[in-house]
């Protein structure tokens, strides 16, 4: 027994040295490179490990910044940084490791960041597959894809199509269409003068100030739209859905749930054509809608000052409730 106690004892001490041998050293990487990209241009990232920054701005080119905590994380990964006309690419692998290597830190980046900065008018075709993104200040189209993190875009004049398998997505302040997904976390979207398409697995889905059309899911919590001046069209079978139309807004949409209640506030003024319908709980309506063949306490069918474009709502886990925004 002794002597199993003293081997278990020799080889924890074992362990414990290849551990602290593999463990990086307190120092630190800096490299930084100048690229040629032209105002227009795009700019193309793709890490394979660590997070990822871009900015635009009143710069001349695109200035690269790659740090860490690791001096030797060169033998880790490689960097490309190179430019041809019209484009300028940052693009880093992972070297080989195995054994021992992977098991005791050798996967571990030391906070590996690319900071990139580039002309305003920039396209950007961003991917990382082990850290998030922050992309902000460009103006021109944004494709961003992470594997490794969250996503925070915002201050984007152009189109933006973002999806993370890492964590949220947060999308502010696009001049344009915007086409986001997660499937680890939530989706916020915020002042966006185009249509939105959202949808999550992750988490809920949050849609405020939205002047075209909405489509959003979410089978991962509620769905919950504000301010929104286009057709909606919301589902979640994860939570509750709500919307507020914006005044003036007429165009009608669809409301479903499985997961919870239904509720929506319209303008007193709106033109709309009403198809409200709870399996779940019963359907309320502060509105003077004008009530078309028969009624029960779990549907609604009528018109609202005469009536136009189809509002539908549906929930089977929970009540139907329309509210009025004023107006």
């Amino acid at each position: 027994m002794r002597r199993r106690s003293l081997f278990a004892a020799t080889f924890a001490l074992a362990c414990l040295g290849v551990f602290v041998a593999a463990a990086p050293a307190a120092a630190s990487f800096h490299r930084q490179q100048k690229l040629a990209l032209a105002p227009g241009g795009e700019l193309l990232v793709d890490a394979a490990g660590g997070s990822v920054t871009v900015t635009g701005g009143a710069t001349d080119g695109a200035t690269v910044v790659i740090t860490s905590t690791r001096d030797d994380i060169e033998t880790r990964y490689s960097f490309e940084l190179t430019s041809e006309p019209g484009r300028a690419r940052v693009i880093s692998r992972r070297r080989g490791g195995s054994g021992w290597f992977q098991w005791f830190g050798w996967n571990n980046n030391g906070n590996l960041h690319f900071d990139v900065r580039v002309p305003r008018e920039t396209r950007a075709n961003l991917k990382s597959s082990g850290g998030g993104i922050r992309l902000s200040g460009v103006k021109g189209n944004a494709k961003v894809r992470s594997s490794g993190g969250g996503l925070h875009i915002a201050d984007i004049a152009g189109a933006v199509d973002a999806s993370s398998s890492g964590g949220g997505v947060e999308v502010k302040q696009v001049r344009g269409d915007v086409l986001v997904s997660s499937s680890g976390g939530s989706v916020d979207v915020e002042q966006v003068t185009g249509d939105v398409t959202a949808e999550s697995s992750g988490g809920g889905v949050d849609i405020a100030a939205v002047s075209g059309n909405v489509d959003a899911s979410s089978s991962g919590g509620g769905v919950h739209v504000n301010g929104v001046g286009g057709r909606v069209t919301a589902e979640s079978s994860g939570g509750s859905v709500s919307a507020v139309l914006a005044a003036g807004n007429a165009a009608g949409g669809s409301l479903s749930s499985s997961g919870g209640g239904v509720s929506v506030a319209i303008a007193s003024k709106a033109r709309l054509s009403i198809d409200a319908y709870s399996s779940g709980g019963s359907v309320s309506c502060e509105l003077p809608v004008q009530r078309l063949g028969k009624q029960s306490r779990t549907a609604l069918r009528g018109d609202l000052n005469g009536g136009g474009a189809l509002l539908k709502l549906r929930s089977s886990g929970g009540g139907v409730h329309i509210d009025n925004s004023g107006g």
